[in-house]
C-alpha cells in the first residue's frame, strides 16, 4: 500500500519505462553523497547538538522519558532515531547515526531529482540530484557534516513537495510532519505545499482536508506517546526567551552575515542563472519560490542564524537552480555543475583538516570525569557541551543537560539575558529537587569565564558551597567532588 502511494504517476516526462534512467543516475549520487558526507567519519563529534543527540538517546535507552526525564527544545524524531540507531550499532560511537545521515542526503537528492524530472525532463533530474549534493556541504564543517536535526529533517521537506506535486495530499501532510518532528522550523514546507493544493482546485475535492489530517495525526500521535503538555512546552511554548536578539545583536548579526556569505560562495555555481533567468511567473516556479521563501524565513526565526539553520535553504536552491538551467544554453549547465565541484571540493577539505579545539576539550575533560568517579556515579557538567556525559560514559544528575536551559545562555548570548530568571519556566525549582534527590558525585563548572559561571548564578553558587570543594582544574573547568564533612 505504502509503495503504491509514493510511486510516481505514469506520464510523457516520467515514463513507465525508466529503470535503465534510474539504474544509471542512483549509483551516481549513492556514491556522490557519500563522498560529500566522507568527513563526518573522521570525528567522534561535530558539534553540541550531536553530543546532546547521543545522551538523550542513552537516556531513553535506560528508561527516561522525553520531556518529562530527558528534556530539549527539539521534537522527538531524531532523539528516537538516534535511540533507534544505537540500539543496533551500539551507543559507543556515532557511526551508525552518519551512515543513516548519508542515507538521508541521498534520499534527499533522489527525491528532487524524480521532481525535477517529472517537470523539465531526464537531464534535469540528474542535474537536480548532482547540484543537491555538491551544494549540501557548503557551510562550516561542524554545521554540514553533523548528524543533527536539519539533515534528517530535509528528506521530508522533499518529500512533502514531491507528493504535493503529484496531488497526493495525505501523504504531503504526513511529510510536513515528518519534517516538524525532526525540527519545527521543517513546517515552513506547508506554505508552498498549500499554495500548490490551492493552485491545483483541490479545496473542493477534500484535497486540503486531506492535507491537513496528514499534518496534524502524526503531531497529535507523537505528542501522546511522549507527553502532551511537556511536547506542547518545549516544541512550542517554552523557547520565548531563547529566540530572542537581546543581549546579544551583534554577535547574532556577524554570524548571521558570516553564515550567509559561506552559503553564497558554496552555491557560487547556483545564484546566477537563478538571478539572471527566473522570475516567480515564469517557467511554472511560483511554488519552487515560495519553498526558498519559507525556508528563508524559517531561519530568521530562530533568531540565532546558526550555519546549520540555513541547511533547509539548499534543496529549494539546488531545484530553482535546475528550473533556471533548462533556459539556458547547455554550457551554462557545465559551468554551474564544475563550479560547484569545485566549491564542494574546497568545502570537503575544509572538513577534513578543520581544527578540533573544543572536542579535544571535552575529551580531556571526560578522561578526567571517567578517572574520578564510578560507572554508576552520577555528574554534572556546568557548561554547554553535554557530550561530555557521552564521551565518559556517565549518567548526569539532572535532565538540563546544559547550563543554557537554567540561564538562557546560547551561541554567545550575553548579558543582560542570561541569568537564573531568564532560564526555562520552572527549570530551578525542578533543578533544586534533583540535587537534593540525588546529589552528584562530581560537578564540572565547564563555564571558563563565560556569563553564566558561579559567580553569576546564585543558586549554583549556594550549592557548591554548601556540600563540595574544589578537587582540581582541567585546561580552566574545575571539578568539586562532595566535601569529606557532608
Amino acid at each position: 500500500m505504502l509503495a503504491g502511494l509514493l510511486a510516481p504517476p505514469r506520464s510523457v516526462s516520467d515514463p513507465p519505462a525508466d529503470r535503465g534512467y534510474w539504474r544509471r543516475l542512483l549509483p551516481a549520487l549513492a556514491l556522490l553523497a557519500c563522498v560529500t558526507r566522507l568527513p563526518s567519519f573522521t570525528r567522534p563529534l561535530w558539534n553540541p547538538d550531536e553530543g546532546y543527540l547521543a545522551v538523550q538517546a542513552r537516556l531513553l535507552a535506560q528508561g527516561g522519558e522525553l520531556y518529562e526525564t530527558v528534556v530539549d527544545r527539539k521534537p522527538p524524531l531524531v532523539p528516537w532515531l538516534y535511540e533507534a540507531a544505537f540500539a543496533v550499532a551500539g551507543s559507543g560511537t556515532l557511526t551508525s547515526v552518519r551512515v543513516l545521515a548519508v542515507g538521508a542526503q541521498l534520499l534527499t537528492a533522489v527525491l528532487l531529482a524524480s521532481l525535477a524530472r517529472r517537470r523539465w525532463g531526464d537531464r534535469a533530474g540528474g542535474t537536480a540530484g548532482v547540484l543537491y549534493l555538491l551544494v549540501s556541504v557548503g557551510l562550516n564543517p561542524e554545521d554540514a557534516q553533523a548528524a543533527t536535526f536539519e539533515v534528517f529533517m530535509l528528506p521530508c521537506t522533499a518529500a512533502a513537495m514531491w507528493c504535493a506535486d503529484r496531488r497526493r495530499w495525505g501523504a504531503a501532510g504526513l511529510a510536513v510532519a515528518g519534517a516538524f518532528l525532526a525540527k519545527q522550523t521543517g513546517g515552513a514546507v506547508l506554505v508552498p505545499v498549500v499554495w500548490l493544493c490551492l493552485s491545483a482546485g483541490e479545496v473542493r475535492a477534500g484535497g486540503l482536508m486531506r492535507l491537513g489530517v496528514g499534518v496534524v495525526v502524526p503531531v497529535l500521535g507523537a505528542a501522546a506517546v511522549t507527553d502532551p503538555a511537556g511536547f506542547l512546552f518545549w516544541t512550542v511554548t517554552g523557547s520565548g526567551a531563547y529566540a530572542s536578539f537581546a543581549g546579544s545583536e551583534m554577535h547574532v548579526l556577524t554570524r548571521g552575515l558570516t553564515n550567509t556569505a559561506i552559503l553564497t560562495a558554496a552555491c557560487a555555481g547556483l545564484i546566477p542563472p537563478v538571478l539572471r533567468v527566473l522570475r516567480p511567473t515564469r517557467t511554472g516556479t511560483a511554488d519552487l519560490w515560495l519553498w526558498p521563501a519559507a525556508s528563508a524565513g524559517a531561519v530568521v526565526l530562530g533568531c540565532h542564524f546558526f550555519g546549520h539553520y540555513y541547511l533547509q535553504l539548499l534543496p529549494p536552491l539546488a531545484l530553482l537552480a535546475t528550473a533556471a538551467l533548462q533556459t539556458l544554453p547547455r554550457e551554462r549547465l557545465t559551468r554551474a555543475l564544475l563550479t560547484s565541484a569545485c566549491c564542494c571540493a574546497l568545502f570537503l577539505a575544509w572538513g577534513l583538516l578543520a581544527p578540533r579545539s573544543d572536542l579535544d576539550h571535552a575529551r580531556r575533560l571526560a578522561d578526567e570525569v571517567a578517572a574520578r568517579t564510578e560507572p554508576r556515579d552520577r555528574v554534572l557538567v556546568w557548561g554547554i557541551h553535554p557530550e561530555t556525559y557521552w564521551l565518559a560514559e556517565r549518567r548526569p544528575a539532572s535532565r538540563y543537560l546544559t547550563a543554557g536551559l537554567l540561564t538562557n545562555y546560547s551561541g554567545g548570548r550575553d548579558t543582560p539575558q542570561v541569568g537564573e530568571r531568564y532560564a526555562v519556566d520552572g527549570a530551578w525549582a525542578v533543578f533544586r529537587e534533583e540535587m537534593a534527590e540525588r546529589a552528584p558525585a562530581l560537578v564540572v563548572d565547564d563555564s571558563r569565564g563565560k556569563p553564566y559561571g558561579p559567580e553569576r548564578v546564585p543558586s549554583l553558587r549556594r550549592f557548591l558551597a554548601a556540600g563540595y570543594e574544589e578537587v582540581g582544574v582541567v585546561e580552566g573547568a574545575v571539578l568539586y567532588a562532595r566535601s569529606r564533612a557532608r
